[in-house]
């Protein structure tokens, strides 16, 4: 048969079927043959072959195999057709008939001549139309259903089978597609199902997940396919059955009764196939699912092990055992806050670690791999757990050294004070001593809870944490404590002598008062002084043990009081050297503290989130150099310190050694008004609020950002203490001048500020050299331009104006306030001019004000009169100016000696030493008379430091005014001088020295205050004015001090010491005329000569556009 074949369906030949030419109506023979139709059709003979036999193969497809096999009954209907058709039907559908054949039935023609020519015809063409099957002619429809029940012919064969060509066409397309659906539906899943099983498991999370999703939706996919088909074999079920709901008596055709069987066999299949898909995808789904969990674990597991290593290694860093119990309390807030932090990563550790047992409990397939990395992480959690418990005992056990070491030191501190409180005069007597004996034995039963007894238990019971600075630490409060215990000793042994030299019975005759007044010890004051007059500490120490056990007792007892004050002395710098080394490790620990708790913070990325965008990337704005200025104090500072230790009146060497290091400090206050003003944009940021909650800290930021600037400035106060207590120590001159150094770091500090706010200069600061002075001054004008004099401020109100003075030039700025707070308070200073101190010079005094000086520019072009606020600030300020000038003019002759050697080693012939040392003093002599002819100075240009050359040039030289002291105070004062730095004459007197300074009568400003002199009245002090007026014998002058009016006879060294360089740089009248250089017997007008520039190379015009 064809229908294995070619499988037809009811869509593929819809147009062919609905010319209903043949059909299946669902009747069957007495034995259940399938019935087969042909109807009456006129165009049967029409229909093409293809059709023809499409239909017929497909019909004969329909019935079931065994009722199929059984032979088809075929019902021919040709009632109203002709006998020629008939045959032809009969002969074609015998022919095309693709079944088998049981029965076939011809209902022939119903007219009379058809109905007998059919007769006749048959008979005689019985042989040709014989077919496989009897064909039995039928005359009637009542005949047909003699072989053929009623009930199973359509109603037009007379029959009661209720049928529908278009209801059966309908159903068949709906079942056969229904049926293509269940197979599509079979192939699809178990071609989805073939893919699932062959899929390889991916090695990530994100795969993993990726694929178990696409899967996933896959299966929606084919479940809603599923779906979809059982609703439609139901509705084509439902169709089915549908009479037979209606009518319960409605009995269903074989063929109704096929096609139910059909759809309920095709929707068991359905659900068949469904049902095995759905336990293959349960077993798939698991094993993606398991895929993903392990890969999740691993993925885990790796970012645990990581944070755990990271934590591991963050704890390997507590090595730290501390150097003071605020570091060691420090380190362990450190180590609670690490661990705090930590212990998320540690849960986190454990809880993936506890996912062992699910996954033993599911039977993952993967179960031998899960198991030795949860072991893992175990064994890393307890670990670390045990190491961060270590390290906290070991911390615990420092803090409990440091508190025993710190006991120590407060008793020894409280002995000390004790000590030192002890008044030296109430001991003398008997109960005095006694008084202080128990004082000293009641403190010494204290020392049982708070003093090291023995330091080798100290070292065994702490050796474990124990490092060298901590032992070295252990040591040094071991020997301060025996060194406190042997000063208690040794005034234990003092008191009690003084306590039993009372018993004995003393004689009712009163001293003699002269007794007293003859002895070489008079008094502990007078005894002090001669030693310290005669003798070195050293020697003074070995004069007071020897002096103690040679003397009576009664010089013994006041020999003890000399060494008791020597003693409280010493008690003294020791109480200020502990302070100074205790601030410092505070001080470095704060420092420590900002820069970790703040600074380090700052580049946390896990903090990221809580720095404003605006202050991300300004730390170096924010902490200025701080980290410079830790490493410094905690490097090498500190541990300098503490090597003086015992030694605290030579501190003053520290400080000096590190004295370039502490100019680190100028870069920190410079930058402090820049960091004042972003703390206070940010002040309110949720980063400093959580910084200062970890640090536990009640003061904010900014008070630690001040640390740098207050401790620079407490140096100074200790330093002071120092000095205070150790003035006949061996330090004491380091100790004065480590004061003066730091004083002066502070005075640069601040006028760096200062300078720092000046704005409109068009340059650069840094080219004007160092700056000196700066304050604030009340400025009058007076210049001269060209031959007319204009006196550009006639007004009485001066200028406010505060002056820079640099190295190379003073520059003029008005000052201005800014509102604001903090620094931003601080004043900024508009720049106005500027004055080259190459050619600027000074009038010391201004008729009418003491506190008036004048600063002239070019030979007096420009006259500035300066009112100080005080006199003083006016000594200072001239005094300052005096030395820029001096030390112009000393590179300005030292140049010219050196052009002058030259010159002389040139010469042909070797000359004299005197010759050789300068000029020919007849040469100078005829030039300075050629000079004293001119009616007018001249002003020269080129030095501008106010200085002479050595010789005169191209007929320029030194006026020569008078002797006469009313001259000389009709210049200021001022009188005539020698100066033998500049005269060829006085080199020659001197031997050719170059740097002998001779004395002469005249007027000087002291540089220094003065209180020895002959006579007890008389004193000077730094920015008087002196009148030397005569030299009288075995080096003494006879001195006037012209501030005070006094006169009195002052050594020549001492004078020299006084005045200082001062003479060299006196200077200038307020009457107009230059600067006055002493040189040979006549005091001769300082200009700025062109001829110095030649002789001394010395150039000016670099700074020839400073004046604004």
């Amino acid at each position: 048969m064809h229908q294995d074949i070619i499988p037809l369906y009811a869509a593929d030949i819809q147009d062919q079927l609905k010319k209903q030419f043949a059909y299946l109506s669902g009747g069957r023979g007495g034995d259940g043959c399938p019935v087969i139709t042909f109807p009456d059709y006129p165009a049967f003979s029409e229909i093409p072959e293809k059709e023809f036999q499409n239909v017929l193969t497909y019909l004969t497809s329909i019935p079931s195999l065994r009722d199929a096999g059984i032979g088809f009954i075929l019902v021919i209907d040709r009632r109203q057709d002709k006998w020629t058709s008939v045959k032809a039907s009969i002969l074609r559908i015998a022919a095309s008939f693709p079944g088998n054949l049981q029965l076939v039935l011809v209902l022939r023609p119903t007219g009379f001549f058809h109905r007998a020519l059919s007769d006749i015809a048959f008979r005689f063409n019985k042989d040709e139309l014989k077919m496989k099957v009897p064909i039995i002619m039928l005359g009637s429809v009542s005949e047909l259903q003699g072989y053929i029940d009623k009930t199973q012919l359509t109603e037009d064969l007379g029959g009661t089978l209720d049928y529908c060509h278009n209801r059966w066409l309908s159903r068949r397309t709906a079942i056969e597609g229904f049926a293509q659906k269940v197979k599509q539906t079979a192939q699809i899943l178990q071609s989805f199902g073939t893919e699932l099983a062959e899929t390889e498991l991916p090695n990530d999370v994100q795969s993993t997940s990726s694929l178990l999703a696409t899967h996933t939706e896959k299966k929606d996919k084919m479940k809603e396919d599923i779906r979809v088909a059982v609703e439609q074999g139901d509705d084509i079920l439902g169709s089915i059955t549908k009479p037979v709901t209606e009518n319960p008596d409605y009995k269903l055709n074989q063929d109704q009764l096929d096609n139910q069987t059909t759809v309920e066999r095709l929707l068991a299949q359905l659900h068949e196939t469904e049902t095995a898909f759905d336990e293959f995808w349960v077993k798939h789904q698991q094993k993606l699912e398991q895929c993903l969990r392990l890969r999740n674990f691993e993925q885990n597991f790796r970012e645990v092990k990581a944070a755990l290593d990271i934590v591991s290694e963050r704890l390997s860093a507590f090595t730290d055992v501390g150097n003071s119990r605020s570091h060691v309390e420090h380190i362990l807030k450190d180590l609670a806050n690490f661990k705090e932090k930590s212990d998320e990563t540690v849960r986190k550790a454990k809880m993936l670690a506890s996912e062992r047992d699910a996954f033993i409990q599911s039977n993952h397939y993967a179960v031998d791999s899960i198991i030795p990395k949860c072991s893992e992480l175990h064994h890393l959690c307890d670990a670390f757990t045990t190491e961060t418990e270590r390290r906290r005992k070991l911390l615990n056990k420092s803090l409990e050294l440091h508190d025993l070491l710190e006991k120590s030191m407060k008793w020894c501190d409280e002995g000390i004070y004790l000590l030192a409180s002890q008044p030296v005069d109430k001991c003398q007597s008997q109960d005095g001593a006694e008084s202080a004996l128990q004082e000293i034995e009641k403190f010494l039963d204290t020392g049982a809870g708070n003093k090291i007894k023995e330091l080798n238990k100290i070292y065994e019971e702490y050796a474990h944490i124990l490092n060298e600075d901590l032992k070295d630490h252990v040591q040094k409060v071991f020997q301060k404590q025996e060194g406190m215990e042997e000063m208690f000793q040794k005034r234990q042994v003092s008191l009690k002598k003084l306590a039993a030299k009372q018993t004995r019975p003393v004689q009712p005759v009163a001293p003699r008062p002269e007794a007293f007044v003859k002895s070489p010890c008079t008094s502990p004051g007078l005894q002090r002084e001669n030693v310290s007059n005669s003798e070195s500490s050293a020697l003074r120490r070995v004069n007071y043990r020897k002096g103690k056990s040679e003397m009576t007792e009664l010089h013994q007892s006041r020999g003890g009081s000399t060494m008791d004050d020597e003693e409280n002395l010493a008690v003294l710098r020791q109480h200020v050297m502990n302070e100074l080394i205790e601030t410092e490790r505070a001080y470095v620990e704060e420092l420590l503290c900002v820069l970790e708790g703040y600074a380090a913070e700052m580049d946390n990325p896990l903090m990221a989130h809580l720095i404003p965008p605006e202050l991300q990337n300004k730390k170096d704005i924010l902490f200025g150099n701080m980290e410079e200025i830790y490493h410094f104090h905690n490097r090498i500072f500190l541990r300098e310190l503490e090597t003086y230790v015992e030694y605290p009146e030579l501190v003053g060497r520290c400080f000096l050694d590190q004295m370039e290091d502490f100019q680190i400090y100028e870069k920190y206050c410079q930058n402090k008004p820049r960091s004042e003003s972003l703390w206070r944009q940010f002040s309110d940021s949720v980063f400093f609020q959580e910084c200062q909650r970890k640090l536990d800290h009640k003061l904010s930021l900014d008070s630690y950002l001040l640390k740098p600037v207050q401790r620079i400035t407490k140096y100074q106060l200790l330093l002071k203490e120092m000095l205070k207590y150790s003035k006949n120590c061996e330090g004491a001159e380091d100790l004065q001048e480590a004061l003066t150094s730091i004083l002066g770091i502070l005075k640069a500090v601040n006028d760096s500020m200062h300078q720092i706010a000046i704005t409109g200069y068009d340059g650069n600061l840094n080219e004007l050299g160092k700056l000196l002075m700066q304050g604030s001054f009340s400025v009058w004008t007076d210049h001269k331009k060209g031959h007319t004099k204009v006196k550009d401020l006639a007004r009485f109100k001066p200028m406010q104006r505060h002056l820079f003075l640099h190295e190379k030039a003073v520059l003029f700025c008005k000052k201005r306030e800014e509102n604001g707070e903090g620094y931003e308070k601080a004043p900024s200073y508009s720049y106005k001019h500027s004055l080259n101190m190459a050619a600027v010079g000074i009038t010391e005094n201004v008729k009418g004000d003491a506190k008036k000086f004048e600063i002239w520019y070019n030979a007096r072009e420009e006259v500035y009169i300066v009112q100080a606020p005080t006199p003083e600030v006016k000594a200072t300020w001239v005094n300052e100016i005096r030395k820029v000038l001096t030390s112009q003019l000393q590179a300005c002759r030292e140049a010219s000696q050196h052009r002058t050697l030259e010159q002389t080693q040139s010469l042909p012939l070797p000359l004299p030493a005197s010759s050789c040392a300068s000029p020919s003093r007849n040469h100078i002599r005829n030039t300075k008379k050629m000079e004293e002819k001119k009616a007018d100075l001249t002003s020269l240009e080129g030095c501008g430091t106010t200085v002479a050359p050595k010789y005169p040039e191209k007929g320029k030289g030194w006026a020569k005014p008078s002797h006469s002291l009313d001259a000389s105070e009709e210049n200021d004062g001022w009188s005539s001088a020698e100066e033998p730095l500049n005269s060829s004459d006085a080199e020659e007197e001197g031997g050719g020295g170059a740097g002998e300074i001779k004395l002469t009568p005249g007027k000087y400003t002291v540089v220094t205050d003065y209180d020895k002199g002959v006579s007890e009245e008389f004193t000077v002090k730094s920015g008087d004015l002196v009148q030397l007026i005569r030299e009288g014998e075995d080096g003494l002058w006879f001195v006037k001090n012209l501030s005070s009016g006094r006169e009195g006879w002052i050594p020549a060294n001492n004078l020299l010491m006084l005045i200082g360089n001062s003479k060299s740089a006196q200077s200038l009248s307020s009457s107009g005329r230059q600067c006055i250089l002493k040189s040979g017997t006549a005091s001769s007008n300082l200009s700025t000569s062109s001829s110095c520039s030649d002789s001394c190379n010395v150039s000016s015009t670099s700074f020839s556009d400073i004046k604004g």
